[in-house]
């Protein structure tokens, strides 16, 4: 498989200063995501309140190939230092979506968290995407686990 190319487009009032994602080391799955503050908010940042939700503009928009997706994905980092995440982990950005990017975050600690204008907010994972055929059955096929659902596996 060819390496994939996702086009950037940086919106008009980006800070075209803050790098576009990438990978910061040789072995990464995922290319970090920064913040693109609004001109307004730059110097202060902005505060996430816990157990609150707020988009965090990137200044970008893309164009993944046909057959990939792009899943936003939290940094480890922050969820263990500050209790950042995503509330929708992980957030897909199908094909053929052109509009803004922005990266939703919630805090699960108990302390507010201030995103800084530049800062890596996220990682994203581009990875190739198989489209199913749904279609009804009469019946379905048998297994061992059954129809036995969440914890049925046990623990250890």
């Amino acid at each position: 498989m060819t390496q994939p190319i996702v086009r950037v487009l940086r919106e008009p009032w980006a800070d075209p200063d803050v790098p576009l994602p990438s990978y910061e080391t040789a072995g990464a799955a995922g290319a970090d995501i920064r913040a693109n503050l609004t001109e307004a908010d730059r110097a202060t940042g902005l505060e996430i309140q816990p157990l609150h939700r707020l988009i965090v503009p990137t200044g970008l928009r893309v164009e993944i190939p046909a057959g990939f997706e792009m899943q936003i994905r939290p940094r480890s980092g922050l969820a263990l230092r500050h209790g950042l995440t995503l509330p929708n982990t992980p957030g897909t950005i199908d094909s053929d979506y052109r509009g803004p990017l922005g990266v939703l975050l919630t805090v699960i600690g108990t302390e507010p968290v201030r995103i800084h204008h530049g800062e890596r907010i996220a990682q994203a994972i581009v990875a190739p995407v198989v489209q199913a055929y749904f279609t009804t059955a009469e019946t379905l096929s048998d297994t061992a686990r059954g129809s036995a659902g969440f914890g049925s596996t046990g623990r250890g």
